[in-house]
């Protein structure tokens, strides 16, 4: 886990984006999606064209009887910036001698600062596996579990994990890297494309999506 690669690390933050222009959509009506995050707006429920067609892509190759679940795609910039500095703030508390450096450094394991943020440019999708009818399958920890609160059970290569939340980290993992998506790997349910994470983990010169009003 030491050779992870946080989201705030200047060989993310520095890669240029050239935005493709393409549309957000909403995924409701294509996957299946959960209400848990859900915004008055529907933004939760909204990703770029590129990655959706990836995710439908996906969930043809899971076996008969599992199905993805959407729980968060957009977010607004304010709402990013707020869950970074809420959580920022818990950790100033739980760790008070860390430096604000290291407090930005930690905090950024599981939620990203805003100026790189995925979720901002609807590049990245937070979601599991559930059944045919709705019920989530074990993944090891709930989905957005911290690190603190789940013991690094969170991270997507956690030791200790149960047989079966190991095997459906698998599943989940194998049909979304063959659609061509990237892992944030402290969190396993965050999956992404076309962002600045994916163009520093697949060698590409750029990224696809910035920021973006919804």
């Amino acid at each position: 886990m030491r050779d992870i690669v946080l989201i705030s690390d200047p060989r993310v933050s520095s890669i240029p984006v050239e935005e493709s222009g393409e549309d957000l959509v909403d995924v409701r009506g294509r996957l299946r999606v959960d209400g848990r995050m859900s915004d008055p707006e529907g933004a939760f429920a909204h990703l770029r064209e590129g990655l959706l067609t990836r995710l439908e892509s996906a969930q043809a190759q899971l076996p008969e009887g599992y199905r993805l679940l959407v729980v968060e795609g957009y977010r607004p910039l304010v709402t990013q910036r707020r869950i970074f500095e809420e959580y920022s703030a818990e950790l100033r508390v739980t760790f008070p001698e860390m430096s604000p450096e290291e407090i930005h450094v930690a905090a950024s394991r599981y939620v990203s600062p805003v100026e790189v943020a995925p979720h901002t440019a609807g590049a990245a999708v937070d979601l599991t596996l559930c059944t045919e009818d709705g019920a989530e399958l074990d993944m090891g920890t709930s989905v957005n579990a911290t690190p603190e609160q789940s013991d690094g059970a969170c991270y997507t290569d956690a030791p200790g994990l149960s047989s079966e939340a190991r095997h459906h980290r698998k599943l989940l993992g194998g049909v979304l890297d063959a659609a061509g998506l990237v892992n944030y790997p402290t969190e396993w349910w965050h999956w992404s494309y076309g962002d600045r994470y994916w163009a520093m983990t697949t060698g590409a010169a750029s990224a696809l999506y910035g920021a973006r009003p919804f």
